[in-house]
């Protein structure tokens, strides 16, 4: 049963990572903490194919409300036909709680802001390397909210003569980006708005002392049909995320 969703998160992403050309937004690894419990720290980082670097951060600020903060950074292409630099921040705050009979399943909300740049340059290669044909820049911002889920195996896997607790996770996140500059080549342009439906599928598992190993798969689909911010760019990463609690002083 799992083999098959996989296999048909694979089908949809792979659709909707060829179905768009040159997207002006590449979407983030959202942060998916998955508290359980008041002064739970969280931090991940990962990274795909394409070099895009995404970072998080997150407390359980109580028993239910949490913070976090994300960021992304891309600069991909410098010496080829299309260069595609993007950063994005952002930051939230939302509730957590542990679900289900055995408290083995978290579910958390989240609603935040954030803003972000992209340059995308179309280059034609000359003797002396790539020459610029059209450099478009935009900058951005995004209100998104979030719902993340997530189920630990209650059975551990056996791997390398170690048990180690496995999960299953999405993130569910919906983001209305604009864009609050917007040039081609110096020359200001008409601002584009969308609203992304941007479902990501998670599995992690545990290396040691909290310490975890993550896949991350998902695509986005955008509501308004945009000649520049669009949907086009698919989540294929690969990173680790680390929660621990701190501990109270005395």
């Amino acid at each position: 049963m799992i083999l098959k969703k996989l296999q048909l998160v694979i089908i949809l992403s792979t659709f909707f990572l060829f179905m768009g050309c040159s997207s002006m937004y590449m979407p983030n690894v959202p942060a998916t903490p998955m508290f359980r419990t008041q002064g739970e720290v969280y931090v991940s980082g990962h990274i795909n194919t394409k070099g895009n670097l995404s970072g998080s951060l997150g407390v359980a600020a109580t028993n239910r409300v949490a913070i976090i903060a994300n960021g992304s950074y891309v600069k991909n292409g410098v010496k080829s036909n299309e260069q595609f630099d993007q950063k994005i921040i952002e930051g939230g705050i939302g509730y957590f709680t542990k679900i289900g009979e055995n408290k083995r399943q978290v579910l958390e909300l989240y609603a935040g802001y954030g803003i972000g740049n992209t340059l995308n340059i179309d280059k034609r290669a000359s003797t002396t390397g790539f020459e610029a044909v059209e450099i478009r820049d935009m900058n951005f911002d995004k209100i998104f909210v979030q719902l993340n889920y997530s189920a630990t195996r209650k059975r551990k896997l056996n791997l390398f003569g170690n048990k180690r607790e496995l999960n299953y996770g999405t993130a569910i996140r919906l983001s209305r980006i604009g864009t609050t500059d917007f040039t081609i080549d110096g020359i200001d342009l008409q601002s584009e708005e969308n609203l992304f439906i941007e479902p990501v599928f998670f599995t992690r598992m545990e290396l040691f002392n909290g310490f975890q190993l993550q896949y991350t798969t998902g695509f986005n689909i955008g509501m308004v049909d945009n000649e520049y911010l669009k949907a086009g760019n698919s989540v294929f990463t690969l990173g680790v995320s680390y929660n621990f609690v701190r501990k109270k002083n005395k």
